[in-house]
């Protein structure tokens, strides 16, 4: 579902007989995966329910849902924010993706359409020529996008169900720095084009192989920070610090 655009109008969802609450979710959900709240930013409870067209109570109710997802947090007496996470955190995180999307790869490989080869091929294709990528936030756009197209070709029903009940796709973007990346983009773009061309071959073994390898390095990289003494520190607290992605 494509966020709606509601920086230069008002969306009144309240015109509309669905389920508000539900409705309410869905929107801020795809607001933070696209980091149009940031970790750590405060949710504007007031100027979104204006903005949105309803009461402050369907908002509330989807704040609600979002924190038992763990992509919010509530804080008494202050109000709701985007999660943070530790770097500890997002080590068991990228262990997980490392396993699951590994398994979707592989899946991807055996069952992708020639419909679905063309789609992959668009993937990064105006990243592949430059040597130095510069445009962190499109790079990082794409990068979600090809990580949630490989599990929607690959992962069966109820893999699919894990990686989404779990937002464990939406938890890994949540680094302060790079757009949300682990890593710069001039890092991982030969990796990605590299699980794409697996792919195309429908070559099951090197598809998981190079997608495990991909996550692994992110992992490594979350590990590092964690030995260097960083263990228990939000990421954003670390990047106000004066670090950085690595």
């Amino acid at each position: 579902m494509e966020a709606p655009n509601i920086d230069n109008g008002v969306i009144n969802l309240g015109a509309e007989h669905e389920n508000l609450d539900q409705k309410a979710y869905s929107i801020l959900k795809e607001m933070i995966i696209e980091r149009r709240f940031l970790p750590g930013d405060k949710i504007p409870q007031e100027k979104l329910a204006r903005d949105l067209g309803i009461s402050r109570t369907p908002l509330v109710n989807a704040l609600k849902y979002l924190v038992q997802e763990k992509l919010v947090e509530a804080k008494p007496r202050r109000g709701f924010y985007v999660r943070l996470f530790t770097e500890t955190e997002m080590v068991s995180i990228f262990e997980l993706r490392e396993v699951l999307e590994g398994l979707a790869a592989r899946r991807a490989a055996k069952q992708i359409t020639d419909h679905q080869v063309k789609q992959l091929k668009h993937f990064f294709r105006q990243f592949k020529e430059t040597r130095d990528i510069d445009d962190i936030k499109a790079y990082a756009k794409e990068d979600r996008k090809f990580h949630n197209f490989v599990i929607t070709v690959g992962a069966k029903e109820f893999l699919k169900s894990i990686l989404h009940t779990y937002n464990i796709i939406s938890y890994s973007y949540q680094w302060r720095g790079w757009e949300g990346l682990i890593r710069p983009p001039n890092e991982t773009i030969h990796e990605h084009l590299s699980v794409i061309e697996a792919l195309c071959n429908r070559d099951p073994e090197a598809a998981e192989n190079l997608m495990r390898r991909h996550l692994k390095r992110s992992k490594g990289a979350l590990e590092r920070e964690v030995q260097e003494g960083h263990t228990g520190r939000s990421l954003s607290e670390h990047h106000s610090a004066g670090g950085s992605a690595p």
